[in-house]
């Protein structure tokens, strides 16, 4: 903790702050520690139980992520109070898991739109990796309802789940192309140059575009 506190950066934490990340560690620096420390379940755990979040991050990096049971994933997840907790321990634990399809289902289906936006992360993965099972035009149904007026992280989730149907499966690409068009989510979402617009439309178009050009 002493050594994550020298690490501390008021100018990082002031840009991160912007993002609702309560934490002034660079990132790189941060990754540099976890790979000396290497990987220390007993650690990892003593650091999350903390509630500090550059202790946390750090935690998720060193962690086993197997080794941990359903029911600790969950409770983990409703506990991840800032955006960067939270993703990192969908992506980088929760999708190594054995129990990542179990938590899928349920966080999809919960009331708190953050957990639920955790399950949709999940099945955006599996939209991408392992789509046999999953109704995409179901999936597509839930989007075309409920993401214009959903809170911003289950939006985020949602809309995501949406290009990754049009990026990958042909067969829905007219249609999620349509949804993105008409519910015009992120359409005015303030894009860096070089960066691909996270609007659904534009991100599907791209994205088939550049595997075209492979």
């Amino acid at each position: 903790m002493a050594e994550l506190a020298g690490l501390e950066d008021p100018k990082t934490r002031a840009v991160n702050e912007k993002h609702g990340d309560d934490h002034g560690v660079n990132l790189s620096k941060l990754r540099a520690l976890a790979r000396r420390l290497k990987t220390q379940q007993e650690l990892a755990c003593r650091l999350w139980e903390t509630g500090d979040t550059a202790a946390r991050l750090l935690a998720i990096l060193i962690c086993r992520p197997k080794a941990f049971e359903r029911d600790e994933l969950d409770v983990m997840l409703r506990e991840a109070r800032t955006p960067k907790v939270h993703d990192w321990l969908v992506n980088y634990v929760v999708k190594k898991s054995p129990h990542a399809e179990e938590l899928r289902r349920a966080w999809s289906a919960d009331p708190d739109p953050v957990v639920a936006s955790a399950g949709w992360a999940l099945t955006t993965e599996r939209v991408a990796k392992k789509p046999e099972g999953l109704d995409l035009a179901g999936l597509l149904d839930v989007i075309e309802a409920e993401m214009k007026d959903a809170p911003d992280r289950l939006q985020w989730a949602m809309n995501h789940c949406l290009a990754q149907i049009g990026i990958e499966h042909p067969e829905h690409r007219a249609r999620a192309l349509d949804i993105g068009e008409r519910l015009e989510v992120l359409k005015d979402y303030p894009t860096s140059p070089g960066c691909t617009s996270p609007f659904a439309p534009i991100w599907i178009s791209e994205m088939v575009r550049r595997q075209h050009d492979k």
